[in-house]
């Protein structure tokens, strides 16, 4: 199932995702870290790891290219992922929120990320799940060796 998203004839939302994966894991460590040693340069630092990743997120699901999905199972799995991907994206939304608030990130803001974190976690996993067993976003090249693949297992 190749994806219209490309370039080089690569797909562009897998190239993206790790930047806000990574970014909103950081902000989970930093907030980790500020519990530990109390230096408030940590919440300066879990606070803009956290817009960054918001910030990529957003652009990374542009290219996500939902539409060009024709399987059922590949679409039941994409539907589940995005619909976590938008869940997600709402609590840190409402975590950056609190903490531009002046919330502390001991109490609400710091579960919405163990829990926003949880989440990524298993929309990741989805997200494989799509490329890796479904064949999703792989060029036709490809898709024919893997479909051979499965129909010798």
């Amino acid at each position: 199932m190749s994806t219209q998203a490309r370039v080089f004839d690569h797909p562009i939302h897998p190239m993206l995702i790790p930047f806000p994966i990574g970014l909103w894991v950081f902000s989970l460590v930093a907030d980790l870290v500020y519990r530990s040693v109390g230096n408030p340069m940590w919440l300066d630092i879990a606070y803009w790891t956290m817009v960054g990743g918001t910030i990529g997120v957003v652009i990374a699901a542009v290219p996500g290219d939902f539409v060009s999905l024709r399987d059922r199972t590949a679409i039941r799995i994409a539907t589940i992922h995005l619909t976590l991907d938008i869940v997600i994206l709402l609590l840190f939304v409402t975590n950056i929120g609190f903490r531009t608030r002046g919330y502390p990130p001991t109490g609400l803001p710091f579960a919405l990320s163990v829990v926003a974190v949880a989440l990524l976690l298993v929309s990741g996993w989805l997200g494989w799940e799509l490329i890796y067993r479904q064949g999703v976003g792989l060029s036709p090249t490809i898709e024919v060796r893997t479909k051979a693949r499965k129909g010798a297992a």
